[in-house]
């Protein structure tokens, strides 16, 4: 283990597992994609990264869960696989949220954060109901870690370091 992982979020395979290749390795973090998870995986649209995982939030079957529950911020993870050093390099980015009308508009946060994050967050709310009587309105929980620990396992799993960023390149 080195000096700082624990601060950085680094996570280091079993000795002993041959690390897999970058392609397989790929195809781990990519089949972690499941339509009941309120998250996505996806290649990265731009430079910045090979792969990213985020909330669902402007996916129609999840979009209206997030907007009753007031989720102010998106959480997403920018990886970068690096075949050479067998290593997954991880940058974790939030964003605030402004609903309008129920669709959410995304804008980014000035103050926003780059680096490694850990939160959980949670609420529920009970109104009357179409019926007229009383019932949850919404019940949502919030946490990085179901996105970030099934990363890293299937990360880890392979062979390959789970590296956090959370100063220079990606």
């Amino acid at each position: 283990m080195g000096l700082f992982d624990f601060l950085t979020g680094t996570k280091r395979p079993k000795s002993g597992v041959t690390p897999a290749s970058a392609a397989d390795v790929e195809a781990a973090i990519l089949a972690l994609n499941r339509d009941t998870a309120p998250y996505r995986i996806s290649a990265c649209k731009d430079s910045s990264c090979d792969l990213v995982a985020e909330w669902k939030i402007v996916d129609a079957k999840w979009y209206e869960v997030f907007a009753k529950a007031g989720l102010e911020k998106c959480f997403k993870i920018k990886m970068r696989l690096d075949a050479e050093k067998h290593e997954v390099r991880a940058l974790d980015e939030d964003y605030t949220i402004e609903w309008k009308a129920g669709v959410p508009s995304l804008e980014l946060q000035l103050s926003g954060f780059r680096g490694q994050k850990s939160e959980v967050s949670f609420g529920t709310a009970y109104a009357f109901t179409e019926e007229l009587k009383p019932g949850q309105v919404y019940n949502y929980r919030f946490n990085t870690a179901e996105v970030k620990k099934p990363l890293q396992q299937a990360v880890l799993g392979k062979g390959w370091t789970w590296r956090g960023v959370s100063f220079g390149r990606l």
